[in-house]
């Protein structure tokens, strides 16, 4: 493959452009046809050439009129499960295929439309956005770009978005974060993967998985490349600059988010925190017991299965043989959930997150590893149902707390250089988004040193 057309953060690729005269439809012409090679196999379902170019010539003949969005002319890759006007919305499953077409673009995808993304095309995912593998075996599994010897898995939901920044084919990708989806492919890829607070980003037009935690958000190469990205997203700009890593003030959770680490990535959690003690962060060991009361409040049926069931039933009595055999099973882990049940675990998650945003007072932000392992290789992964689930429940397994916990949450790229990626996560509460991008754009400062790309 060529080089990648978008090998750095928007700023950066700006710089580049005027540099060496490169247009946005160059740029553009040039993210297509990488996404035609090999090592972009089952990145996108579908592209949109025409209309991807369209507004490059747009961007470039408007070059010399007044200011346009961050965004404008540049490639950027969306998550099928997002409505765009006359196709129907598949969310990786062939069930899909035949729904009616949408009648209108999803707002967020009118929210980049208006701001003159290039749109390049949808990316494949997890079917109905319900595994942390990215696995999907009707349109195939892109291959995570972070090793070129060993096929490993891109970490899912959102698979093919994440791939799409990784390869080089979009400067950002817009998808979904229902229990880890954004954070974890970012994580495992070795980017930046923002998930903002529920209620910031509307969900119309975003096919559902669990409403009550589903959330619209994006990932990119940076921590400020999120935050414009947001700010198309949510149509309201946060403003935020880098704090001072002296006096931060994080806290490491002592249960749970620790257990079961593997080697590469304990060796690069403790680096990093070696990195914030050093300039000047405290870091405040917390028992933080509340996290480990989430599994026993999930039980007998778990709120993602529940309404994700809700969803899904007439789909599973109907075309089940037709779906991914383990989505399947995920989703009837909701069977037989009656409204008392539901209703009571709502109450009882709206008790919790008040127990955790108490326990949490006083504190900059949640500081713990997104995901306890890197990204194995597929064959692993694949060798059976009991290997599948294992490294399913893993990765979701730190996400998914904070998504329970309706808050903010953010991945970073932590590893050392030549390593597989690792992220490390920082969380907070619920509308604390602009103060926890501070927290997060000091802390990626601090590490960019010492990481770079695989």
């Amino acid at each position: 493959m060529s080089a990648a057309p978008v090998q750095e953060t928007i700023p950066a690729l700006r710089l580049r452009m005027r540099r060496e005269g490169l247009s946005h439809q160059d740029l553009v012409q040039s993210a297509l046809r990488a996404a035609q090679a090999p090592e972009a196999a089952h990145v996108f379902t579908r592209t949109y050439a025409e209309a991807a170019l369209a507004a490059a010539k747009t961007a470039d003949e408007s070059l010399k009129g007044p200011a346009r969005s961050v965004l404008a002319g540049l490639p950027i890759s969306i998550k099928d499960l997002f409505d765009v006007a006359g196709e129907a919305t598949w969310a990786g499953s062939v069930v899909c295929q035949t729904d009616a077409p949408a009648p209108v673009d999803a707002p967020v995808v009118q929210r980049l439309r208006q701001a003159g993304a290039a749109l390049i095309g949808k990316t494949n995912m997890s079917e109905f956005a319900f595994s942390g593998v990215g696995f999907n075996p009707h349109f195939g599994t892109p291959r995570n770009p972070s090793d070129a010897e060993v096929e490993r898995i891109p970490g899912g939901s959102s698979s093919g978005a994440a791939v799409s920044v990784a390869l080089g084919l979009a400067v950002a990708a817009l998808g979904s974060d229902t229990g880890g989806s954004i954070r974890i492919p970012a994580a495992l890829c070795g980017l930046v993967g923002f998930k903002s607070s529920q209620f910031r980003v509307p969900l119309q037009g975003a096919f559902p998985l669990a409403p009550s935690l589903d959330t619209v958000c994006a990932m990119t190469r940076s921590v400020a490349d999120c935050a414009w990205v947001d700010g198309v997203l949510s149509g309201q700009a946060l403003e935020f600059k880098p704090r001072p890593l002296s006096g931060l003030r994080l806290a490491l959770p002592q249960c749970v988010v620790m257990q079961d680490l593997d080697a590469q990535v304990g060796a690069a959690f403790e680096r990093a925190l070696s990195i914030l003690a050093a300039a000047g962060v405290e870091l405040v060991e917390l028992p933080l017991q509340e996290l480990a009361e989430v599994a026993e409040i999930n039980q007998p049926f778990g709120l993602s299965p529940m309404e994700a069931h809700r969803i899904h039933a007439e789909r599973l009595r109907t075309q089940a043989a037709c779906i991914d055999g383990r989505v399947v099973q995920r989703i009837r882990m909701g069977e037989g959930a009656s409204p008392e049940h539901y209703h009571a675990l709502l109450k009882r998650r709206a008790t919790w997150i008040g127990q955790m945003e108490q326990a949490l007072f006083g504190f900059d932000a949640v500081l713990c590893p997104t995901v306890p392992l890197v990204a194995p290789p597929t064959a692993s992964v694949l060798a059976s149902d009991a290997a599948f689930f294992r490294v399913n429940g893993l990765l979701l397994r730190n996400t998914a707390l904070f998504n329970f916990m309706d808050g903010c949450s953010i991945s970073l790229p932590c590893q050392a250089p030549g390593d597989l990626p690792v992220g490390l996560m920082l969380s907070a509460a619920r509308g604390r988004d602009a103060a926890l991008l501070s927290v997060a754009a000091a802390v990626e400062a601090a590490l960019a040193a010492s990481v770079s790309p695989r």
